[in-house]
């Protein structure tokens, strides 16, 4: 696993042994920021994050790695939490980010405490948590966190459906690679 682009590109991360961590694979990734960027290499300049079910770290810092200001990292399994402060700790990332080390919703209602908002939020549950799905879009699409322009990016089984919309927020775009699929969120005015 490596960081795609921009900064820290083809600098390797780690991850844990076994099967606790599923990390967003190297293209799905890829396509993704290419999606995000659309040819544009500096559209992520000074972006908000917030990076759900955050297991390795692997989207956010790359995020990071293409400029944005702040991630936000959520992530409740404690080896977890610690494998993204090692990971952003051997590239020398020292700002511009925050662990929170708890389960997802915790966070979201930790970071509506504050006033920030954020440009783009990532979630990746473990896959065979659907109901995560359900629970984490809901809520976001309730939260202060988002604007109008917030795009909202779920990582998903491709034959699962984690849904259209959670009024107001709503699906404009599903892109499928292999076994996986990404949905893209907006709030509808």
């Amino acid at each position: 696993m490596r960081v795609i682009a921009g900064k820290y590109r083809s600098r390797q991360l780690h991850s844990l042994p076994g099967l606790d961590l599923r990390p967003s694979a190297d293209r799905l990734r890829e396509t993704l920021f290419n999606v995000l960027t659309a040819g544009n290499p500096a559209a992520l300049e000074g972006t908000v994050w917030i990076d759900l079910y955050a297991g390795t770290g692997a989207v956010g810092i790359e995020a990071v790695s293409r400029g944005a200001s702040m991630v936000y990292f959520a992530e409740s399994a404690a080896r977890a939490a610690d494998l993204i402060k090692q990971n952003l700790t051997s590239l020398g990332i020292g700002t511009g980010f925050q662990i929170l080390k708890q389960d997802s919703i915790r966070a979201l209602r930790a970071l509506e405490s504050g006033s920030m908002v954020a440009d783009f939020v990532f979630l990746d549950p473990p896959y065979d948590k659907e109901d995560a799905y359900i629970r984490a879009l809901s809520s976001l699409a309730q939260s202060p966190l988002l604007k109008p322009e917030t795009i909202v990016i779920a990582e998903h089984r491709k034959r699962f459906e984690p849904g259209e919309g959670f009024a107001p927020l709503h699906r404009w775009r599903k892109l499928e690679q292999g076994d996986a699929a990404l949905s893209f969120y907006r709030k509808m005015q």
